[in-house]
């Protein structure tokens, strides 16, 4: 099988490349290669930061939707939910800290990506957001509970329940990115950023990577088990199916509120 995503380490610092052209989806395959990287960093007593980025024309377009079509039950879409999403919580509890680096578009998946990592630099013309509700489906990897941490509910519901991304300047603005940049410099940029943290002694790091989720409330382990459910059902729906195959089509969906 084709590794979607390559890895190489320098001055303690991790570098995780996906390459899954041409949109760099999250497959199943793909999900499974970064959980087995995360592994590999966590067996790597040097590393101290990680830099995840994109190849090609794109951060990560969004989740595999082709992939999905193959799914039968809503059992099957609740556990596909779970599975993605307890890989991003095992990254945002990581006890090294992820940085990442974001160009293009981090859309659907791609953003519950990058939501899962600790720290976000994007480039200004870079398209973030969670478009599913276009195709007649939702986000499903924890995107309805993380978005409205960092942009505030209110534009969560706005992002959400319109489907239109925001460019990397209004991430920015919201605080859902830490830095906004050239596309030039992005990589740079996030090599900067994880050397600084790098220098640093990696007890300290570890306390403070154990420390910080704390500042989460008790609600958010409820509220992803509810979008994973809520994810499954709606699957079942007339609307989805219209939803994803307009997707494939490449044609406006026709929605029958069924």
């Amino acid at each position: 099988m084709t590794k979607t995503l390559d890895f190489e380490t320098n001055n303690s610092v991790a570098y995780v490349t996906i390459k899954s052209p041409p949109a760099n989806a999250l497959s199943s395959s793909l999900l499974q290669d970064l959980a087995e990287q995360l592994d590999e960093v966590e067996a790597n007593t040097s590393i101290k930061a990680v830099v995840l980025k994109g190849e090609g024309r794109f951060f990560s377009a969004g989740a595999d939707i082709k992939e999905f079509t193959a799914l039968q039950k809503a059992s099957d879409y609740e556990s596909m939910a779970k599975r993605g999403q307890d890989l991003f919580d095992r990254m945002e509890q990581f006890h090294i800290p992820i940085i990442a680096a974001i160009h293009g578009a981090a859309l659907g998946g791609g953003l519950e990506l990058a939501m899962a990592c600790h720290m976000r630099i994007v480039t200004k013309s870079a398209k973030l957001g969670l478009p599913e509700i276009t195709l007649g489906i939702i986000p499903g990897f924890a995107g309805t509970q993380r978005l409205p941490h960092y942009v505030g509910s209110a534009k969560a519901y706005e992002m959400i329940l319109t489907g239109e991304p925001i460019s990397g300047e209004e991430a920015y603005s919201y605080g859902l990115a830490n830095k906004v940049v050239t596309e030039e410099v992005l990589e740079e940029e996030a090599k900067q950023l994880a050397e600084k943290i790098a220098a640093k002694s990696k007890l300290t790091i570890q306390q403070i990577m154990q420390l910080i989720p704390y500042a989460k409330t008790g609600l958010f382990a409820e509220g992803v088990s509810q979008e994973a459910k809520a994810f499954g059902q709606i699957f079942g729906s007339d609307d989805a199916k219209e939803g994803v195959q307009a997707f494939i089509d490449k044609r406006k969906p026709n929605f029958q509120d069924k």
